[in-house]
Formats: structure tokens, C-alpha cells, sequence
């Protein structure tokens, strides 16, 4: 009995602490330009009808009736602008059709569609801390990192020819790597490197050091360098900067992948001196589900040379003489605008990350993406996220495994923490690993609480407060419920 009294104490006290820093929250503000779901929308099987969920429709009317939502890393929740900003362009495409293109309207706080991607790209850009001609808006994840191989890695049989990932990486980069390595004739079996950790084998956390000497050990076969920027399973965030720079001195080029990175943790790809990267924009940076993408080329990899003498309109036709700038995979988006409409038939590529563009984006996605992106901006940018979810992601550590935690000594023992503890070695995510048998009911009693967290079979769930939207009342709410949670599984599968 006195132990669950100290439980019921330690809530109070700690909701009571997560109010002050609630009201204390110089982001707070921002909660209110999302649609955070209530309980009852989490738990409906319904289509709601529309006027219900009109953007701006309520304010944070009350907030005891909003589910806690902490899976930002999987999906972010949709910015209330967002339905203002479709409509608009929706409108727009109503009553000015083919003209969108070209005809900006006034009042109009959309660019014109020609120009939408390189308006998304000067919104992307901070984020990433990269010049705006250093980053593109466009494609998805996947098909950027195809992209960014098929212009970057140049196998060559006898010396440089391996591509090195994680073991662990994300399922799509795995199946990116080995299909590149086919499509040049290559066996994955003799041409692809996996890093496993030799100190933590069973979760695979990579130290530092661990992922410089593998690149040390294969340098004189290894070619391209594929990492996560955070990885999606534990949470933990790579020093990008020196691991770049380690593979450099050895002539290894490096893509990253940051769909977990960005507008996560604060980044510098061209001061880094980063290759090329790649991300999706329907995680943190709230952009909707399968969303545009975008990737990242460093300028000394995507320079074009300016042309001999310029292309008048029909000629070149056929003409396929080399040019002095990275192969890629082209299309006419990527294409110079001077001669984009003109129709020849010689490719010269907008100089910069935008040359590597297929097709034209579509501006349904971007400008989904660019509300979100207006809502960072009036936040101050990544930085002072980032201040906030190292403060948020304490907290709920140590809500969980701290002094004062919220879950007694028998459910403690059913979890574990794999994200690392040192919060400059992660983002915006704990991973909880849980004994066999338990993630079922775990989060089937963490779904009856109108909590929403995900899962990573077999047995890991992750949390990921995200500063935009969640507060540190959100912690405590979660992990009362998941101790309850974690409670009524351990009877139920008897561990």
C-alpha cells in the first residue's frame, strides 16, 4: 500500500512540475497550430465529417480531451494551416486552371507553381543548414537515394566497389544498396558491408569510434558510405560531421539518410562538408502522410558550368555531347528554366541540387509541406526546437527509469531504455524495449488510454515527444499510462 501511495505522490508531484514548465514553455504557442486528436476522434471508426476538423475550428478547446500523441517520428499531426494553404492552391487551380503556372495572384500567399519547389527549398534550406541551391523539394525518400547513387556511385571492380550501411538500417536503404549494387552487375554478398556493433551486438548501437575503424578497415575497397542521421530503431543520433569527415580522408563519398534527422536535431550539411542526403517531410516536419521528399547536394558536387553560348530555341535537337557536371538520372524539371519550355533536346541542368529534379513536383505535396514549414520558422527555427526536446526527452527519462519515476520496481523491470542516455547521441525519441510476449498487450492497453505511440517488432516501442506540438504534461500522462499498461500485461502473459 505505502508503495502505491509513493507512486500516486510522485504523480501529483510530477504533474504539478510539468505544468510549471508547460506554462514557463517559450514554444507553447506553437501546440496551437496543430490538430492535436481528441479521444474520442482516436478511438472513432467514422469518418468525421469535414466542418468537424476545419482548420482552426477550435483552439486547444479542451485540452483533458486531447489524446496523447507522441509519434512524431512516424507521423506527424497536421498543422491547422495546412487545410487554409490546400485550399487556397485548390482555388487557385479552380479558377485559373493552366494559368497557376505562370500568373501570380495577388493577395495570394502561395508562389506561382513554377516556382512552388524553389519556394519550398528556401523554407527546407535552415533546416537542413544548407544554401538554398544546395537542397531540392522533390521525389520521395527511397527514389532520392536511388537518385543520389545512380549520379554518385561510381563502382570500379577492381578497387573501390563496396557500399557500407548498418546492419540495422531502416528495411528501404537495405533494398535501395542491393539493388544498386545488381544494377551494376555486383553480388551484395561480396560488394556491400553491414556495421554490427561489437558492444552492443543485440541492439546495435554503433559508437563512434566503432563506425570509424570499419571505414579505416575498408578503405581501399569501400566506395559510398550510407548512414542514418538518427537511426529509426533506436533513436540515436551519429556524429555526422566526424564520421564525414573520417570517410573523406579516406576517399569514401557519404550519403545520409535523415528522415529521422530532420527537423529533429540541428544540422549543418554544407559546413559539415556532407556529400549529398536525403529525407521525407511526414515526421517531424508534419508535411502528411507519404509526403514529398528532399534531398541534399554539397555545391562542389552539383556545380554547372555556364554554357559555351546559349541554346536558341530548336536547335541542339540530338545533340549529346558531354557536359562538365555530375551524370544523373535526368529529367526536364531538372533542366535549365531558360530553356526548360524552349523543348530541345539537350539537357543542361539547373545548377545545384535542383538539377538533379525529374519531374514536376507536385504542388499539392509542396504546399502541404510548406504550411508546416511556415509554423518552424515562427518557431525560430531548429535551434531553439532542439532546446526544448532536450529538456522535453529528460523529462521523460526520467519519468521513466529516474529517481522520481512513475513506474513501480516490478514494471520497471519489464523495460528497458536502448536509446542512448547521453542526450547529444539522440533526437527526439526513447526507445523502449520490452521482455518477450509484452508489446501486444502493451499497446493494446496503451490505444484503450487514447495514447499513441508506435511499434518495432519484435518488441520495441518508441516515444518520440516532438517540441512543436507536445509538452511535458504529455510525458507524465504517458508514462502513467504506460505503467498501467505495463501492469496489466505482465498478468496477462505471466512473465
Amino acid at each position: 500500500m505505502s508503495s502505491q501511495n509513493n507512486i500516486s505522490s510522485a504523480i501529483a508531484d510530477a504533474q504539478e512540475r510539468a505544468r510549471a514548465l508547460d506554462r514557463d514553455d517559450p514554444l507553447a504557442f506553437t501546440r496551437n497550430e496543430f490538430n492535436i486528436p481528441t479521444k474520442s476522434q482516436i478511438a472513432s471508426t467514422r469518418l468525421p465529417d469535414s466542418a468537424t476538423t476545419k482548420a482552426g475550428s477550435g483552439s486547444d478547446d479542451g485540452a483533458a480531451d486531447k489524446c496523447v500523441y507522441l509519434c512524431g517520428n512516424s507521423l506527424g499531426v497536421q498543422p491547422k494551416r495546412t487545410q487554409t494553404r490546400i485550399n487556397q492552391y485548390l482555388s487557385t487551380w479552380a479558377t485559373q486552371g493552366v494559368q497557376g503556372h505562370f500568373k501570380p495572384l495577388e493577395e495570394s500567399p502561395l508562389p506561382t507553381w513554377l516556382d512552388a519547389d524553389e519556394k519550398a527549398a528556401q523554407l527546407i534550406a535552415p533546416i537542413v543548414g544548407a544554401s538554398e541551391a544546395e537542397v531540392a523539394v522533390m521525389q520521395t525518400l527511397t527514389a532520392n537515394l536511388h537518385l543520389l547513387m545512380s549520379a554518385f556511385y561510381k563502382p570500379d571492380i577492381n578497387g573501390k566497389h563496396k557500399i557500407m550501411l548498418e546492419s540495422k538500417a531502416f528495411p528501404s536503404d537495405h533494398f535501395a544498396v542491393e539493388t544498386q549494387l545488381r544494377h551494376h552487375n555486383l553480388d551484395p554478398a561480396t560488394s556491400m558491408i553491414t556495421l554490427t556493433s561489437p558492444s552492443s551486438p543485440e541492439d546495435n548501437v554503433l559508437t563512434t569510434a566503432e563506425i570509424l575503424a570499419a571505414i579505416t578497415e575498408h578503405a581501399s575497397s569501400t566506395a559510398l558510405l550510407l548512414l542514418p542521421g538518427i537511426q529509426y530503431y533506436t533513436g540515436q543520433l551519429l556524429d555526422i560531421p566526424t564520421i564525414t569527415a573520417h570517410a573523406h580522408s579516406h576517399g569514401v563519398f557519404v550519403i545520409w539518410d535523415l528522415a529521422h534527422a530532420v527537423g529533429n536535431a540541428p544540422l549543418a550539411l554544407h559546413d559539415w562538408g556532407v556529400d549529398a542526403a536525403a529525407w521525407c517531410s511526414y515526421k517531424y516536419l508534419n508535411a502528411g502522410p507519404g509526403c514529398i521528399g528532399g534531398l541534399f547536394v554539397h555545391e562542389r558536387n552539383s556545380a554547372v558550368p555556364p554554357p559555351v553560348e546559349e541554346v536558341a530555341e530548336g536547335e541542339g535537337e540530338g545533340e549529346g555531347e558531354g557536359e562538365d557536371y555530375a551524370n544523373r538520372l535526368a529529367g526536364w524539371w531538372g533542366n535549365d528554366k531558360r530553356t526548360r519550355f524552349a523543348m530541345v533536346n539537350r539537357f543542361r541542368p539547373v545548377p545545384g541540387a535542383a538539377g538533379f529534379q525529374l519531374s514536376n513536383p507536385s504542388i499539392l505535396d509542396i504546399t502541404s509541406l510548406s504550411a508546416s514549414l511556415e509554423v518552424f520558422a515562427e518557431a525560430g527555427g531548429v535551434g531553439a526546437l532542439r532546446a526544448k526536446s532536450l529538456r522535453l526527452t529528460a523529462f521523460l527519462e526520467g519519468l521513466l527509469v529516474g529517481e522520481g519515476a512513475l513506474v513501480g520496481r516490478e514494471e520497471r523491470a519489464l523495460f528497458r531504455v536502448i536509446t542512448p542516455r547521453d542526450p547529444a547521441q539522440r533526437g527526439a525519441q526513447l526507445s523502449l524495449k520490452l521482455s518477450g510476449g509484452l508489446l501486444e498487450p502493451v499497446m493494446r492497453e496503451l490505444e484503450k488510454r487514447a495514447v499513441i505511440v508506435d511499434e518495432r517488432k519484435p518488441d520495441v516501442i518508441r516515444v518520440a515527444p516532438a517540441p512543436l506540438y507536445n509538452t511535458f504534461e504529455d510525458c507524465v500522462l504517458f508514462v502513467v499510462a504506460f505503467a498501467e499498461a505495463l501492469a496489466v500485461a505482465r498478468k496477462e502473459v505471466a512473465v
